[in-house]
């Protein structure tokens, strides 16, 4: 049961200190690794499956961290905690739109939150490139070429990311082992 709480009370820091997406992904990433419920490459693995599954990223990630640590109770403690915050905020929100619609308090509050946004995610992207880029001291050559390979495709080539992450699963497999070639 203080499993349940502390998963529940991990995701409503998550929701208030996060604007969902990507942002959440340091503190997921922290909340997960701090309780040893995951190691950074279960966290790693959880994101991924997170992007892979339609529906929000923090919700996924919510499921899939509570299922991985507690179960059933575990998921639906997360996806409580993660939504919790959503919630209050939107239901405060809609009570006083008007007034911070045209506040310039609150543009300028963003403006300062959006990079540290983008500064948090950049510190994930780090973070997580160290578990999938290198092996030991070495880099990855063909981890490195799948990366490299769908950065082209989503940027260049506009390719859809689920096709992105298909051909990226599909190619996880031929150059990792997993069809046994």
């Amino acid at each position: 049961m203080f499993t349940l709480l502390k998963l529940y009370w991990s995701f409503v820091k998550i929701g208030f200190t996060s604007f969902g997406g990507l942002s959440m992904i340091p503190l997921i990433s922290s909340e997960m690794i701090s309780h040893g419920w995951m190691t950074a490459a279960e966290v790693s693995d959880i994101v991924a499956i997170a992007e892979m599954t339609p529906g929000p990223l923090g919700l996924n990630c919510a499921t899939f961290a509570g299922m991985r640590t507690a179960w059933l109770p575990g998921a639906a403690a997360a996806n409580l905690g993660v939504l919790t915050p959503t919630l209050t905020l939107c239901a405060v929100a809609a009570v006083f739109f008007e007034h911070f619609k045209n506040s310039r308090r609150l543009a300028q509050v963003m403006t300062g939150i959006r990079p540290a946004c983008i500064g948090m995610v950049a510190g994930v992207l780090i973070s997580l490139s160290q578990v999938n880029y290198f092996e030991g001291a070495h880099v990855s050559l063909p981890s490195l070429a799948v990366g490299v390979l769908d950065l082209v495709l989503l940027i260049k080539f506009k390719v859809s990311i689920p096709k992105v992450l298909g051909l990226s699963a599909l190619l996880g497999l031929l150059l990792f082992g997993g069809l046994g070639l």
